[in-house]
């Protein structure tokens, strides 16, 4: 009896375990079996060396009805993308939202000088401000691909660009519902992207520096 019920305690626990999930954006159908919303006309770049969805910075965007991290108490999200050299001041290209409000973004700021990374937790709450992690001294060349992630242990959130520590900050929020995902531009449909993204990955547990994704050869220090 002792050892059935340790079969079915494990059992249980495995079939409750979430996986991660990776989401290559390589068409305009679907990612990881979720169907998209296509906003503008962005275009699937299958040629390169990198497949990646391509937008224009004005009109293109993408909803994926999904939040694969939903009920994790910690979690990191890794994008991989290449902002355009002309691209607008402000730009929201990654935003996860649940039905309560709760949300996640990953952002860059723009100018003459590169991008820096601006990355934002809230619980949907006002009596519980968010935290954004942004330091416009942190440029970084625009053109190449870089791997940008955040990460939060459930109590600290953290940004990398390919996996070096940039900035982190403590932030209160309880784990997202279900909800979905806009990549190229905000939800509300303002501050859109100019660039590619080739791929999105999820894990549901704060991941070390060492085990981020990473570009070698790409610069990683930041201009000052």
């Amino acid at each position: 009896m002792k050892r059935l019920a340790l079969t079915i305690m494990v059992g249980a626990a495995l079939a409750g375990a979430r996986a991660d999930e990776t989401w290559r954006l390589d068409n305009l159908r679907a990612v990881a079996g979720h169907p998209l919303t296509v906003l503008g006309a962005p275009r699937a770049d299958e040629a390169g060396a990198i497949p990646a969805l391509r937008f224009d910075g004005a009109h293109d965007g993408i909803f994926v009805p999904a939040i694969p991290i939903a009920g994790a108490k910690a979690f990191t999200i890794e994008v991989r993308f290449s902002p355009a050299a002309d691209a607008p001041a402000a730009q929201r290209f990654f935003h996860l939202q649940d039905a309560a409000g709760a949300r996640a973004l990953i952002e860059i700021r723009t100018s003459a000088k590169g991008w820096w990374l601006d990355t934002y937790l809230w619980t949907g709450r006002e009596s519980a401000p968010g935290t954004t992690l942004i330091d416009p001294q942190r440029v970084h060349p625009a053109g190449p691909w870089y791997w940008v992630a955040l990460r939060f242990d459930g109590r600290t959130m953290t940004s990398f660009v390919n996996g070096r520590q940039e900035l982190q900050g403590e932030v209160k929020l309880a784990p997202f519902g279900d909800g979905q995902v806009s990549l190229g531009v905000r939800q509300n449909k303002v501050y859109w992207f100019k660039g590619a993204i080739a791929e999105v990955r999820f894990h549901d547990a704060a991941l070390p520096a060492e085990k981020l994704q990473r570009i070698e050869g790409t610069a990683t220090e930041p201009a000052r």
